[in-house]
């Protein structure tokens, strides 16, 4: 299982192992008992995303749960990933609950100082952007760590930028991390 907050890589990591494994992927909340046996083929592997989302969604439950036995009756690998720990999902039936607290767990922690500016940098790239780099160090040493209110401050950065025609500035940032970081932070 694979365990992170909003853009801490989960999907990415998942969709790297869903490769290697020629794995199928589905959505947690979309999960039924009914579907369960065409997702399984024995020897196969298979992601469910967003598994923290089936908790109190009793078909999603019952799903998961068959899935995991017949995945391991199959002999068929399973990956799930979630914003938090199985004990907080809420999930009602006790079966399954007790199988998703034996599962091996990797959590995804916050971006450190050395990761980033790089994740900055990285998702200027993607959308062309040259940002300087007194920019990115400014950014890096105010804005809390993590990797989904980056995303969302570049994107507002560029868009920002692009409608008033301004160069990506350090006061350009600042105005925008002011507006995307809850006053409490």
């Amino acid at each position: 299982m694979l365990v992170g907050g909003p853009g801490a890589g989960k999907s990415h990591l998942a969709g790297v192992w869903a490769a290697e494994h020629d794995a199928q992927l589905c959505q947690g909340w979309a999960l039924t008992p009914q579907a369960v046996d065409d997702l399984v083929r024995p020897g196969a592997a298979l992601v469910v995303e967003d598994g923290h989302e089936i908790g109190g969604n009793r078909a999603a439950e019952q799903g998961l749960f068959h899935l995991w036995n017949l995945a391991g009756a199959r002999g068929a690998l399973l990956l799930i990933t979630a914003r938090m720990v199985p004990r907080d999902w809420g999930v009602g039936l006790p079966d399954l609950r007790s199988r998703l607290e034996t599962a091996a767990q990797a959590v995804l922690g916050p971006p450190d100082d050395a990761l980033l500016p790089a994740v900055l940098v990285k998702l200027f790239a993607d959308r062309q952007i040259q940002v300087s780099p007194e920019v990115v160090d400014w950014l890096s040493l105010r804005m809390e760590r993590d990797l989904d209110l980056a995303r969302r401050l570049v994107a507002a950065i560029d868009r920002e930028s692009l409608a008033d025609r301004r160069a990506i500035s350090r006061r350009l940032a600042a105005e925008l991390l002011d507006k995307l970081t809850p006053a409490d932070a």
